[in-house]
């Protein structure tokens, strides 16, 4: 899974998301891009090009809330090219989703042996976002890897403010550690320019409501590993 790298495809914590939001970010930016990802408590993301544990209740939760969508309606999942390769055959692209993948690469061959759903090649995240701003899809998801996380996360003079991502769905894995995770997606806790905290943590309700379905509470554990679904909002 060379997706620098978010979850094994199915289970990419990772992004993108078209709920209402209460924070004066979305209310003024509405960008609707939810990142979805499995991160440790240092922001370890993967160990070479792997993820370090496997945690199937986890990923059977990124393929639900992904896949979840009205009727006449689906989900987007914006992806990097490693993320898109880390995908075994027999799983790309990702079903009952509109798949993305993001390439500099003008003339990268999208190679799946199946076609259950649609894939695109996008050469830019401006690109893909405007790709997904169709009526018909209901929420766009950010899946891996590092790179498009970080520019969701960190608004620039050359990134659009609607390819800023305005919520966080993040497995958090609380043990064990994982020092040897040798990718890390950045800190988005630390304070912003001003000092004042730039996302804040819904409630296990609010993920509820938001996700459509019941979402285990507290600290789960899973072949040895303890770790919390959150939801994160920009504020």
């Amino acid at each position: 899974m060379a997706r620098i790298y978010l979850r094994p495809w199915f289970n990419v914590a990772y992004l993108i998301s078209a709920s209402a939001s209460t924070t004066s970010f979305s209310q003024k930016i509405m960008s609707h891009l939810t990142i979805i990802v499995a991160a440790t408590k240092s922001n370890g993301i993967g160990q070479s090009g792997k993820l370090p544990w496997r945690l199937s209740k986890e990923m059977a939760y990124f393929a639900r809330v992904t896949s979840s969508a009205p009727e006449g309606q689906r989900n987007a999942v914006i992806m990097g090219r490693k993320t898109w390769e880390s995908i075994p055959a027999n799983f790309k692209p990702l079903s009952k989703r509109f798949n993305v993948v993001v390439s500099h690469n003008g003339d990268y061959e999208l190679t799946s042996s199946r076609l259950s759903a649609p894939v695109h090649l996008c050469s830019s995240l401006p690109s893909a976002v405007e790709l997904t701003s169709q009526a018909d899809i209901h929420r766009r998801f950010i899946i891996g890897g590092v790179s498009l996380i970080s520019e969701t996360l960190n608004p620039t003079s050359s990134n659009p403010m609607s390819c800023i991502a305005d919520r966080i769905l993040l497995t958090r894995i609380i043990a064990p550690d994982y020092p040897q995770c040798d990718v890390h997606m950045p800190d988005f806790l630390e304070a912003g320019k001003e000092g004042k905290a730039v996302w804040k943590r819904a409630s296990h309700d609010e993920l509820v409501k938001w996700a459509g379905f019941d979402v285990p509470a507290g600290i789960q554990e899973e072949n040895g590993v303890s770790y919390e679904f959150q939801m994160w909002f920009r504020q």
